[in-house]
C-alpha cells in the first residue's frame, strides 16, 4: 500500500451517506430508565452521556438544532443539558434508542473503541486544565473525535481492510497511514461531521487539525492537546513500555504546549490497573 492510494469513496460520498453509528448498549438503557423517572436524577443522566460518544454527538446535534440563541454555540454536554428541559431529553432517548443498534462495526473492536474514546476524553480534560483551556469542551472534542473512524469502516470497509495491513483502528500510525491512502483521515471525517452537526468552530477546528496540529494555516491549542490525549490513550491501548512510550512521545507538539513526556503522564486522571467497566468513565 506504501506510496499508493486506494480506489476509495470520496470524503463528500461518505459524507453524503447515513450509517447508524452504534451506542453502548448498557449506557442507552441506564439513560433511558433514568430519564423514565418522574424526577430524573440529572447528575446521572449528565454521566450517562459523558459515557457515549454517539449519545454525546447526538446531544449536542440536538441542543445546536434548537431554535434559540446559542444555537450553533455548544460545545459541552453540559451545556446541551440545560437548553434541553426532560421532556425534550426523554423524547431524544426513546428516538436514540430507535435508532441506535449495539450491531458491529467491520474491523473495529467496539469495547476497545468505546474505553479509548471515554480515556482520550478523561485525558482531554486533565490537560486541557493545565494550559487553563475550556475543560468541558475539551472533554465532549476528546469523547467524539473518534467518531469519523467508525463512519469510514461502515462506508469503507474494504479500504479500512486495506490500511489495517498497516495499521489497526487505534495504532499510533493509523491517521497517517489513512492520509498516504486516501488524501484524509478519520479527523477529517469526524470534523467534517460536527460541521454539519452546526458545533462551535473551535470544536470544529479540534477535531479536523488534532492528527496533524501544525499542518493547518492556523493553530488551534485544543487540537495539540487532543494530539497528546489521543497519543496517550492510544500508547495504553498498544501496551506500550516505557521506552516505546518515549520513542513515540509527540515531543514537537509537547515544545509548543510546554509538556514533557512525564508533564502529561503525571496528568493521568485514570487508574489504569482499576479500568471501569465501559460507560463508567466519569
Amino acid at each position: 500500500m506504501s506510496g499508493t492510494k486506494l480506489q476509495s469513496t470520496a470524503l463528500d460520498d461518505i459524507l453524503a451517506t447515513e450509517c447508524t453509528l452504534p451506542s453502548l448498549p448498557r449506557v442507552l438503557a441506564l439513560l433511558t430508565t433514568e430519564l423514565a423517572q418522574a424526577e430524573p436524577n440529572l447528575r446521572r443522566v449528565n454521566r450517562w452521556f459523558c459515557g457515549d460518544p454517539v449519545l454525546a454527538a447526538r446531544l449536542l446535534q440536538e441542543a445546536n438544532a434548537q431554535p434559540h440563541p446559542l444555537s450553533g454555540k455548544v460545545g459541552s454536554i453540559a451545556e446541551a443539558m440545560v437548553l434541553l428541559d426532560t421532556a425534550q431529553l426523554r423524547l431524544f432517548a426513546s428516538q436514540a434508542f430507535l435508532g441506535t443498534t449495539s450491531g458491529s462495526v467491520p474491523g473495529v473492536n467496539l469495547q476497545h473503541f468505546w474505553r479509548y474514546s471515554a480515556n482520550t476524553a478523561r485525558i482531554m480534560r486533565s490537560l486541557a486544565g493545565v494550559i487553563g483551556r475550556n475543560q468541558a469542551l475539551a472533554y465532549a472534542t476528546g469523547l467524539l473525535h473518534g467518531l469519523g473512524e467508525l463512519v469510514l469502516h461502515l462506508r469503507d470497509p474494504e479500504g479500512c481492510r486495506a490500511v489495517a495491513t498497516v495499521a489497526g483502528p487505534l495504532d499510533l500510525r493509523r491517521a497517517k497511514a489513512e492520509r498516504r491512502a486516501w488524501g484524509y483521515d478519520y479527523a477529517a471525517v469526524s470534523a467534517a461531521m460536527a460541521r454539519q452537526w452546526r458545533f462551535p468552530a473551535e470544536f470544529v477546528d479540534t477535531l479536523s487539525s488534532h492528527s496533524a496540529p501544525f499542518d493547518g494555516e492556523t493553530y488551534e491549542p485544543l487540537a495539540a492537546v487532543l494530539h497528546l490525549a489521543s497519543w496517550r490513550a492510544r500508547a495504553r491501548e498498544a501496551g506500550l513500555s516505557q521506552r516505546e512510550l518515549a520513542a513515540s512521545f509527540p515531543g514537537e507538539v509537547g515544545v509548543v504546549l510546554e509538556m514533557d513526556m512525564d508533564t502529561v503522564l503525571q496528568q493521568d486522571p485514570i487508574d489504569w490497573k482499576a479500568q471501569p467497566n465501559a460507560g463508567e468513565y466519569v
